[in-house]
């Protein structure tokens, strides 16, 4: 039985098998999942923004969707993994709040889900499958030894992506 390593929010962390990576309560936020089939080396970063470069006070790299991403895939190549074979997962980035008028901030969850996919293209990474979006909460854990990202929400069904 391997770790069970925590990541916080803004947070990312890489582990192998049989390590197992896991968030609690992304709300509007995603965790994206990398993983390597070869080393069973995997990885998992908490985002909460989509984009840096707006926010003035920006030094926590794991917070957003265009620094956390690269600074993930940056690590994971350090320990060996090659890109092309990092395979991503994302779950999160629901709408948590019903907001009325023109408003960004309702759509945040959205706005990282978009984000996340677009950084993951940029470093030409395959998205293999995602859960994101909806209007509630999500644990999730990625499985070092198979590749498996578990999602669990409260009154739902445990879902394997």
């Amino acid at each position: 039985m391997g770790a069970v390593i925590k990541v916080g929010m803004a947070d990312l962390k890489t582990g192998k098998a049989p390590d197992i990576l896991t968030t609690l309560g992304l709300g509007s936020c995603i965790g994206i999942a990398l993983w390597d089939s070869q080393t069973k080396i995997g990885g998992l970063v908490h985002i909460m923004l989509p984009d840096s470069s707006k926010i003035r006070n920006n030094s926590n790299i794991a917070k957003f969707a265009d620094t956390g991403i690269a600074e993930l895939v940056h690590q994971m190549e350090k320990l060996g993994v090659p890109r092309r074979r990092m395979v991503a997962k994302i779950a999160g980035g629901a709408r948590m709040f019903e907001v009325s008028g023109k408003t960004s901030v309702g759509n945040i969850g959205q706005n990282n889900a978009i984000a996340s996919k677009a950084k993951l293209k940029e470093l030409g990474i395959r998205l293999a499958a995602e859960d994101t979006g909806l209007n509630y909460g999500r644990t999730v854990e990625l499985d070092c030894n198979n590749g498996d990202y578990i999602i669990k929400a409260v009154g739902k069904p445990i879902k394997k992506i």
